[in-house]
């Protein structure tokens, strides 16, 4: 090893990964070499350093509740004022996927997963049948940006290849890649290697995007196009609204510079990440930083006085992003116990049955004080917050294809069709090609449409 770069890792902590080096050939030596040259050493190891140190919460007495502005207030202006930036060609799309299915059982990228209730399309083609119907509507090809990582990229691009693009036009769908951190042991903080030439690095969290997105060029194209507005989402919420011309249009007359939807919590500790506002700007408190006296804090009526959670469903503004990127760097690096399998010293493979490292990730959020203007929306659970996390139990592809059938029935009962007496939910699917929405859905079906389950309703099928 390069006696420099040896010099830096006994500098800063690391000098416990040298023992296997000698075990490594020439061309695997090199390898780290390189991977090792690309880390911050120092900057990892004053990570390491802080890790007992608790997040940083505001002053619990200068937090306030935020205003939250109810969907269905200027309705018809606001869609108007969406559906005309959509068509303008104002808008683009972001979808973070850079997660693995690992909970699922699958070290394939997420986004594969099949998670309609009845054509079992995958999330990637789900939510790119949305982007496709919104691009006919608004006869532009809307741009649909997908934020990847190192572990999913080439799987991502090849299945989207694979499929022809689910119909869209392959030039309107942008891969970028986000950045990596190493993991490290959670006493000594050793890096740990997967493989005995491979450091164990993982995404950097969806914070991540906004260095990626500098590092592409992307803002920069975007603007150029006449892009105005960002819309964010990540690809394991199946319900989630993609540019909702309300949202947008809200977001527009609001000349807000970052907007996101909003869903009541379930209880005082749910794992939703906690919108506050202090000294007139928003912020959000994860739930794992949350402490108990002031989740459990009541309002004069008696509800929570923290009661709105995030399902991560934002819109920003180009110059924003752009004015917030300048420093994106400094985005603060949150810390994670985590399980990580790796290769010990003596090259032998470590399957840990408990938390054994800590990740680092970013935190979109964090650029979320930084708003002078900023807007929440509300929306509901049941409507557009289904994620896909677990196996098994809660947000699993069990709820997630419940939750769908449930809006579907839904669509149907607003749009006054009876459906026939059932002891369990049943088997419903609405492609967004067919309809996007109750109101749609009103449109489409005619007066006497008689509903048999399992139902699925699609336009002009396709085999991707």
């Amino acid at each position: 090893m390069r006696q420099d770069l040896r010099q830096r890792l006994l500098s800063s902590n690391q000098g416990g990964i040298l023992p296997h080096w000698d075990k490594l050939s020439p061309h695997e030596q090199s390898s780290v070499e390189r991977q090792l040259e690309a880390i911050d050493l120092e900057y990892l190891a004053n990570l390491f350093a802080k890790r007992t140190i608790p997040f940083a919460l505001p002053d619990i007495e200068k937090i306030t509740a935020v205003p939250v502005l109810h969907s269905t207030t200027n309705f018809t202006e606001a869609k108007k004022e969406g559906i005309n930036a959509l068509a303008k060609g104002e808008v683009a799309i972001l979808m973070v996927a850079g997660g693995q299915g690992s909970r699922l059982g699958t070290l394939q990228p997420k986004g594969t997963w099949p998670i309609t209730p009845i054509t079992q399309k995958s999330l990637f083609q789900l939510h790119s049948e949305k982007v496709l119907t919104l691009s006919k509507k608004a006869n532009r090809d809307i741009p649909f940006l997908i934020m990847t990582s190192p572990a999913t990229h080439d799987q991502t691009v090849t299945f989207f290849t694979s499929h022809a693009f689910f119909g869209l036009k392959k030039e309107q769908v942008i891969f970028f890649t986000q950045g990596t951190m190493p993991a490290v042991d959670l006493n000594t903080g050793a890096i740990l290697f997967e493989e005995p030439a491979k450091v164990f690095a993982s995404p950097d969290g969806h914070g991540g995007t906004l260095t990626a997105l500098k590092k592409a060029g992307l803002l920069e194209q975007l603007k150029s196009q006449g892009i105005k507005h960002l819309f964010f989402f990540q690809v394991d919420n199946p319900l989630v609204q993609i540019a909702d011309p309300i949202f947008i249009g809200h977001h527009i007359s609001h000349r807000s510079q970052l907007s996101s939807k909003v869903i009541l919590k379930d209880s005082p500790t749910d794992k939703l990440g906690n919108f506050i506002q202090v000294n007139g700007r928003c912020q959000i408190i994860e739930y794992s930083d949350l402490p108990l006296e002031l989740a459990n804090r009541k309002k004069h009526d008696g509800s929570l006085f923290i009661d709105t959670g995030n399902p991560a469903i934002h819109l920003f503004d180009i110059d924003f992003l752009n004015l917030v990127c300048s420093n994106c760097d400094a985005l603060p690096f949150h810390l994670a116990r985590k399980k990580v399998s790796h290769v010990d010293a003596n090259l032998n493979k470590v399957v840990p049955e408990k938390e054994n490292a800590w990740k680092f990730e970013r935190f979109i959020f964090d650029i979320f004080p930084l708003a002078e203007r900023w807007l929440l929306v509300s929306t509901k659970r049941e409507e557009e917050f289904a994620p896909l996390k677990n196996a098994q139990g809660d947000d699993s592809p069990e709820t997630a294809k419940l939750a769908q059938c449930k809006l579907f029935i839904q669509w149907l009962e607003k749009a006054g069709v009876k459906t026939p007496a059932y002891s369990t939910t049943p088997e419903i699917e609405i492609c967004p090609s067919f309809a996007m929405d109750a109101a749609e859905l009103s449109q489409k079906l005619p007066n006497n449409f008689q509903v048999k389950f399992p139902l699925l309703l699609q336009d002009n099928p396709k085999e991707f």
